[in-house]
């Protein structure tokens, strides 16, 4: 499926609902299956990532049921999974892949991993190393550090201290996970902080786990208290829009019920320092805390984005790019090595769209240099998703300032996050 995309004469205006947190929905079917008893997650993201993850915890034995936008989820404890009755196919989600890895190496039977041709291309050494050392065997099917690969695991694992090579939410959610079937405490420590549902989410199910610095414990326990949860709007879905309203003329957007974490509001902290116009209104104190984004039209300057902060804005960068592209002055983004392992090769993929735009962006050895130019034109032109949801979006924003209509190729990935897409950036732009 390809996108056609004009120029927005009139800006973005309105308001609008983002679909469910992906890492939140994913944690709670992930979580909620290994409960003991029942819990109901509401406002779940009925997205292809995270119905592969529904889709191989029904495989593994969890009675999960489905009513509107809720997930009713009859867990079967730490120990009560089963041995699925043949591969377990991830799709696309390396969130998937790497945190169900750490629970399935702590069950007393073997599970193969695969996933579709993307995924298969991802790094799994990652959770390969440290599951491996707490005792669990992991047997790639052919050859090198990707799915397909074998888990056989061990009951009890070991406890291990761990220090992730590079700050991950997922690698560390990996090991937690598994530390929840381990004798004694299991620790990760990062080099930067990386984002925290794993651990809020741990925590409200009342697993023994603390938090200090850049590490975090986990104790081994006999089980997981169900709970209902409540999943906020996705703020890296409403940073395409947020993106669109402050670059586009004339636009004034409300965003509502935003997950407003901490460790995900980077792309909020680095467009405030461009001079964006946005307020965070109206903050909750729930265990995930959301608010409402307003946001206006804005003349934005360029800036750094240091390599600390890029675990807290990972998945903003191909459309924090598109930003400083139409800032005043250059923008360095620091630390991009990890863009290179995602659903693409981000750096190669934003390069190549933003130049196919005449946006000057220049590649350099672990970071980005966007040379902005406030108000310039940018050219109409054929673009490329190259099978990456965030691309894709990030390309339809950028068809919004073009000086006509821009094509985007291969955009049925959009449906791994934001099903709905281009259907509500047609109705904020008129």
């Amino acid at each position: 499926m390809d996108w056609k995309i004009k120029t927005a004469d009139k800006g973005l205006n309105g308001q609008l609902s983002v679909p469910a947190d992906k890492s939140i929905s994913h944690r709670s079917v992930m979580l909620g299956s290994i409960c003991r008893g029942e819990c109901a997650i509401s406002n779940f993201l009925f997205s292809g990532d995270c119905l592969s993850t529904l889709g191989a915890f029904r495989a593994l034995g969890a009675d999960i049921s489905t009513h509107g936008d809720t997930v009713t989820i009859k867990g079967r404890g730490l120990r009560g999974l089963k041995a699925p009755a043949g591969e377990l196919d991830l799709g696309n989600s390396g969130t998937t892949m790497r945190i169900i890895s750490g629970i399935l190496a702590g069950q007393p039977f073997q599970t193969v991993l695969t996933g579709d041709e993307s995924l298969s291309k991802r790094p799994m050494d990652r959770v390969m190393e440290p599951l491996s050392m707490m005792g669990a065997e992991i047997e790639p099917l052919e050859g090198g550090e990707h799915a397909p690969f074998r888990i056989t695991g061990r009951v009890p694992l070991k406890a291990i201290e761990y220090k992730t090579p590079m700050a991950s939410a997922q690698v560390k959610s990996c090991v937690l996970a598994a530390g929840l079937y381990a004798e004694g405490r299991t620790s990760v420590t990062e080099p930067f902080q990386s984002r925290d549902h794993t651990e809020r989410m741990m925590e409200y199910f009342c697993a023994d786990i603390s938090r200090k610095g850049l590490t975090t414990e986990i104790r081994g326990l006999d089980e997981l208290v169900p709970r209902d949860l409540v999943i906020p709007g996705d703020i890296s879905s409403a940073s395409f829009f947020i993106v669109g309203a402050l670059i586009v003329e004339g636009s004034r957007l409300v965003i509502r019920n935003v997950g407003m974490n901490p460790t995900r509001t980077g792309i909020v902290d680095v467009l405030k320092r461009m001079g964006a116009d946005l307020k965070v209104l109206d903050v909750n104190k729930e265990i995930e805390p959301a608010g409402d984004i307003e946001v206006r039209s804005s003349s934005l300057k360029g800036t750094v984005v240091e390599e600390r902060e890029i675990p807290l804005l990972i998945d903003e960068i191909p459309i924090l790019a598109l930003a400083a592209a139409r800032a005043q002055g250059d923008t360095l983004i620091k630390g991009t090595g990890e863009l290179k392992v995602k659903e693409t090769d981000r750096v190669r993929s934003v390069t190549e769209n933003l130049s196919r735009l005449g946006i000057s962006i220049e590649e350099k050895e672990d970071s980005l240099v966007i040379h902005g130019r406030s108000g310039a034109n940018i050219s109409a032109a054929e673009l490329d998703s190259f099978g990456d949801h965030r691309i894709a979006m990030s390309c339809a924003i950028a068809g919004l300032v073009s000086d006509g209509e821009c094509l985007i190729r291969n955009t049925s990935c959009a449906d791994i996050s934001y099903p709905n897409f281009l259907r509500d950036l047609q109705t904020l732009a008129g």
